[in-house]
């Protein structure tokens, strides 16, 4: 007879024969999809006239190990869409979706980590749909092995809808110059906004004479750089309701001043239902003069700008570019040694003003620094933002021991900011006469020229000298020693000497207690985040170093 063995029995015959239990299955990985909180529509025109459309788009977030290698399918059910809002698919789709009458279907062979775009949609108020009406959008998901979160859109026929009107300032303005900044705004929605925040941005150059109390006051931080970003930002709440097909002007002065350093400066100003608002810096500040920034109604102007419901006409930016000018010093370097000791150099830069320089909108360098290394020395440590080139300054593969080094400056200039790239030397011979040299200015693809905005050329370029110990190549007294014991200077000295207290980070990015930066003027594009605006600066080309 066959003998029966029991489950816990069996266990213990498997661990006696040495046999592995088989691993139990992983749990299913977790996705989260999303989409916008609530999206408005405006109401449907009438008869022949096409309604306009709101674009939608829903989302995957895989923030898991890896990627998920196995056929999803996400689904939209429109039943609660009908008599409110029409439905159609964007024609760019970066999933293989499907669009019936009763809900939209969109399949993908994999998850990738990340974000994904599961489908975008176009909505527009239906033709007999009422302001007020609304209805639910969910998409939600499923696949073998893995579950999804759902998500849901709150659609709505008619909202409010405030539209910014463009001030009118000039754009060509000196140093101390100062000018009136005009808010008017309008509710050309179809329900009131209760409280209206006021948002304006300014770069480096840019001050806003007046403070007032019901403003926030704060500056954008970065990578320990107080200035980095070379934004500034003061948010204003301005309480009360804010009624449909109403204009109202901001009452009190807001007064923009060109600062001693300004350059090419920006402005973006923003109107927000409050709540929508971006988020303001948690080192904000706010005055207590006793002073409050008012808004009264205004007449209605015929030059409004056009209505929806469409957050994209609550911003206006403005650029200004201010007479003034930026010179860049490169400061000579000199260094003694004997055959086979390692020395450590600071070779860099220093901007003498008055101006700041940085290319907020193309994100590129403002400057390159080219450092020709002297005969009979191979340098053995590099900076971060340094590469090694050949001695035409043509690409190579190795970074240590090359004749010649360009670095980046990074985005960023300010007015007295100093750049130091901290380089370790390996003399192998001493060189009689041997020279090189540190220069400053704009990319070219042979190394640097002169920037169109520096006055002096003649300091671009300093000399590079290594001399014996105990005699040879006698350094010039303007050069500077600079075999610092560690990597990053606080201080340089050099024939043209200026009083500074800015210090340097590794790689030659800057961090000095001063605000810096010139923006490159270019095209800016909009986009929309968390309910609010934010800017997003097209890049014009690449970043050369």
């Amino acid at each position: 007879m066959r003998k029966r063995i029991s489950l816990p029995a069996a266990c213990g015959v498997v661990a006696a024969l040495g046999l592995a239990a088989a691993p139990a299955h992983a749990a299913d990985p977790v996705f989260t999809l999303a989409g916008p909180a609530e999206v408005g529509l405006r109401p449907h025109p009438g008869q022949n006239t096409a309604p306009q459309k709101t674009s939608v788009e829903f989302r995957l977030v895989n923030d898991t190990a890896s990627a998920f290698d196995r056929q999803s399918t996400f689904t939209i059910d429109l039943s609660g869409l009908k008599g409110i809002a029409d439905v159609a698919l964007a024609k760019q789709q970066g999933s293989d979706c499907a669009l019936t009458e009763a809900a939209v279907t969109c399949k993908r062979p994999a998850l990738w980590k990340g974000e994904t775009t599961v489908v975008d949609l176009d909505l527009s108020a239906a033709e007999d749909s009422k302001a007020g009406a609304t209805a639910d959008l969910t998409v939600t998901g499923k696949a073998e092995g893995a579950t999804f979160k759902a998500a849901t859109t709150k659609v709505r026929v008619g909202g409010p809808d405030l539209v910014l009107e463009r001030a009118d300032l000039k754009a060509e303005q000196k140093p101390g110059d100062r000018q009136p900044l005009s808010i008017v705004f309008a509710n050309e929605g179809t329900e009131s906004v209760q409280g209206v925040v006021l948002e304006m941005r300014t770069t480096h150059g840019i001050d806003l004479v007046e403070q007032y109390d019901n403003c926030s006051y704060s500056e954008d931080p970065s990578e320990g750089r107080p200035w980095n970003t070379g934004w500034s930002t003061v948010q204003c709440l301005l309480e009360g309701e804010y009624k449909p097909g109403t204009v109202y002007g901001v009452d009190g002065p807001l007064t923009l001043k060109a600062a001693p350093h300004a350059f090419a400066d920006g402005l973006t100003y923003a109107v927000y239902a409050s709540g929508d608002q971006p988020k303001a810096a948690k080192t904000s500040k706010k005055p207590t003069g006793g002073k409050k920034l008012a808004v009264r109604e205004r007449a209605a102007k015929a030059s409004a700008q056009s209505v929806d419901l469409d957050p994209w006409n609550n911003l206006q930016e403005f650029d200004f570019r201010t007479k003034n000018s930026a010179d860049l010093v490169a400061w000579p370097v000199a260094l003694a040694g004997g055959a086979g000791e390692t020395v450590k150099a600071d070779f860099g830069f220093r901007n003498n003003g008055p101006a700041w320089v940085a290319y907020l909108r193309s994100g590129e360098s403002v400057a390159r620094t080219d450092i020709v290394i002297p005969a009979g020395t191979k340098v053995t440590k590099v900076p971060a933002g340094c590469h090694g080139v050949n001695a035409d300054g043509t690409a190579r593969e190795q970074t240590l021991g090359a004749p010649r080094y360009f670095c980046s400056t990074g985005h960023v200039v300010g007015e007295r900011e100093k750049f130091t790239y901290p380089f370790e030397l390996k003399i192998e011979q001493v060189v009689a006469n041997a020279a090189g040299s540190v220069s400053v200015g704009q990319w070219t693809p042979e190394g640097t020229k002169g920037q169109p905005w520096d006055p002096n050329h003649a300091n671009d370029k300093a000399s590079v000298v290594i001399s014996a110990k105990d005699g040879g190549a006698t350094p010039s007294p303007t050069a500077t020693a600079t075999a610092s014991p560690t990597a990053t200077a606080t201080s340089s000295a050099s024939a043209t000497a200026t009083a500074t207290s800015g210090t340097t980070a590794n790689g030659g990015l800057a961090a000095t207690g001063s605000s810096a930066g010139t923006l490159a003027l270019g095209g800016a594009v909009l986009g929309a985040a968390g309910g609010g605006l934010v800017l997003a600066f097209r890049r014009k080309g690449g970043t050369h170093v």
